[in-house]
């Protein structure tokens, strides 16, 4: 039961990881432009959203990581 819950969260938060990758501005913009970032850098306030957008990322691919390892450990044994 534990390692279908974790297999879960691997698939979700893999595929959040996608998403939030994308969202993230590149050196041509990205697609977080898309969803208000042009609007907000013309207010100066996209630094806020691009803050909040990293640290939402690193979140998720720390609970990514650890999915990763209890399912190794779990699997090894």
């Amino acid at each position: 039961m534990f390692e279908l819950v974790l297999n879960v969260l691997l698939v979700l938060t893999s595929v959040m990881l996608v998403v939030l990758i994308l969202l993230h501005r590149g050196k041509g913009g990205g697609l977080s432009s898309m969803f208000g970032g042009a609007v907000s850098s013309q207010l100066s306030g996209s630094s806020v959203v691009e803050k909040n957008l990293n640290r939402l990322t690193v979140i998720v691919g720390f609970v990514w990581a650890v999915c990763v390892v209890t399912l190794g450990i779990l699997l090894k044994v």
